[in-house]
């Protein structure tokens, strides 16, 4: 899954939590949003609604960017 972010550098795998719900996805930074949007980060249609957040707008998440060759997310 792919998020869009005004500073992280492309290719970054973040870790997306709804704080809400406790909630939680792993995204891919591959591609940019406005920098006066900062910190945001757009998430594609299918991470949005894997932690509940698809349709809702602007929410608070939480962002923690994982090291380099962190594993993938299980399915």
């Amino acid at each position: 899954m792919t998020a869009a972010h005004a500073s992280l550098p492309l290719g970054t795998v973040v870790r997306v939590v709804n704080p809400a719900t406790s909630q939680a996805v792993q995204v891919t930074v591959n591609d940019r949003c406005a920098k006066k949007s900062f910190p945001f980060i757009d998430l594609s249609q299918a991470a949005a609604k894997k932690i509940g957040l698809y349709g809702k707008g602007k929410m608070r998440v939480v962002i923690i960017p994982l090291p380099e060759g962190a594993p993938d997310e299980p399915a």
